[in-house]
């Protein structure tokens, strides 16, 4: 079988024509600007040498996105019958794609997506492992919150990483398909999934680097909600610190309790002569938060070399996809 499909030229997990570049737009009420972002998107990637497939994940729209999409025969739509979110959408596309390279964008004029083949060209020629259309302003609703906000995350993922990191979540990259399989569970339903595969490639010694791009606003309403999911980018970068570095998230707790403890015993030992079992509580939680990262770190290192050992094996691979409906599936 695996034969048949390769003399076919056949990707052997989704069973559909091979090609170089995957795109894969996630779109939820678009009816207003889709088919003026296909239209670009198909006109830069023609004039470019690259061989592609666009795909759509209409991610339960309940306007006219997905009939839209089903009027270009060349496009390959996908449909969840239900909102299930941006990172839902985008790891739908990413299992279903077909290239060698999977470009992440949006339909919602804030990309310029006539950029695509300069990003993937970049990925090709040099080292990087993702590339990322870094943006040069924020055009979304509430910038009084949502600029502060977005600031401070990222610079708690620099320090974290301790990468230099111009756009965090950046809607626009492109990545090889191979790597990102890798931590393709990890996504999230939501908008932090940008956040997550910016992170797990970091945290594991990939490299990434950024095109600066121009911003535009968005056509349409925002389905962001700038309390909800800054709570759910900081949840969401702290959760997979602690699954790639778990010391950076242990260690300084540790330190911290650690050193409150020790500054109040001595300070109680000069005014009262003795210890208290508040500081000895303090010390001891500080120790074994500690000793959790360490353990924790341990187990990472172990997945690591595991991880190595299996890619060294054999190609890192994902249950394959359903191919029989064509140009139209529904999950």
């Amino acid at each position: 079988m695996d034969k048949l499909l390769a003399d076919l030229n056949l990707h052997e997990e989704t069973g559909r024509p091979r090609c170089d570049v995957s795109i894969v737009l996630a779109a939820y009420n678009e009816e207003s600007c889709i088919q003026e972002e296909l239209d670009k998107i198909r006109t830069a990637m023609e004039a470019s040498s690259f061989s592609y497939e666009i795909l759509v994940i209409d991610d339960g729209s309940t306007d006219a996105t997905a009939r839209i999409v089903q009027g270009n025969e060349d496009i390959e739509l996908i449909r969840h019958r239900v909102n299930q979110g941006s990172g839902a959408a985008r790891k739908t596309g990413t299992l279903a794609a077909a290239g060698e390279f999977v470009v992440w964008s949006d339909v919602d004029l804030t990309y310029p997506n006539q950029r695509i083949p300069d990003l993937v060209n970049h990925l090709l020629h040099t080292e990087a492992d993702q590339v990322v259309g870094a943006r040069d302003s924020e055009r979304g609703t509430m910038k009084i919150l949502r600029v502060p906000a977005k600031y401070f995350i990222r610079k708690l993922a620099c320090f974290l990483t301790g990468t230099a990191i111009p756009d965090l979540n950046s809607g626009l990259r492109v990545f090889r398909r191979e790597l990102a399989l890798r931590y393709i569970d990890l996504l999230p339903k939501g908008f932090s999934c940008v956040t997550t595969i910016t992170l797990a490639f970091l945290c594991n010694g990939l490299r990434i680097e950024y095109l600066p791009i121009r911003y535009a606003k968005r056509a349409g309403k925002s389905k962001f909600h700038p309390i909800k999911d800054t709570y759910r980018y900081i949840t969401q970068l702290a959760r997979m610190i602690t699954y790639f570095e778990p010391l950076k998230i242990f260690l300084p707790i540790s330190l911290l309790m650690l050193g409150l403890g020790a500054v109040s015993s001595a300070i109680n030992l000069l005014r009262t002569g003795s210890l208290q079992e508040m500081d000895i509580i303090i010390m001891l939680v500080g120790f074994l938060v500690g000793s959790m990262g360490m353990i924790a770190d341990l187990f990472v290192q172990y997945q690591r070399k595991l991880e190595r050992m299996i890619s060294s094996l054999s190609t890192p691979g994902h249950p394959k996809q359903d191919s029989s409906s064509g140009k139209y599936r529904e999950f």
